[in-house]
């Protein structure tokens, strides 16, 4: 269950502009303007607290449905 990963990924007219991963603990931008989204949003403690909570409240809760 720990190699499980949660990401959350942002795209506009198909590119990828930034994204979240559980296993990064953090955003990471792709583009200059998903660069400046991904430091908003990793500076806000409440925000990354509440995308961190997701792997736990979306993934493991689904494993074995599959």
């Amino acid at each position: 269950l720990k190699d499980i990963q949660f990401i959350d990924s942002y795209y506009y007219n198909k590119l990828e502009l930034f994204r979240f991963s559980s296993s990064l603990g953090k955003f990471v931008g792709y583009t200059e303007y998903g660069v400046k989204q991904a430091e908003y949003r990793n500076n806000n403690p409440s925000y990354i607290g509440a995308m961190r909570a997701q792997r736990e409240a979306y993934c493991l809760n689904n494993v074995g449905n599959d």
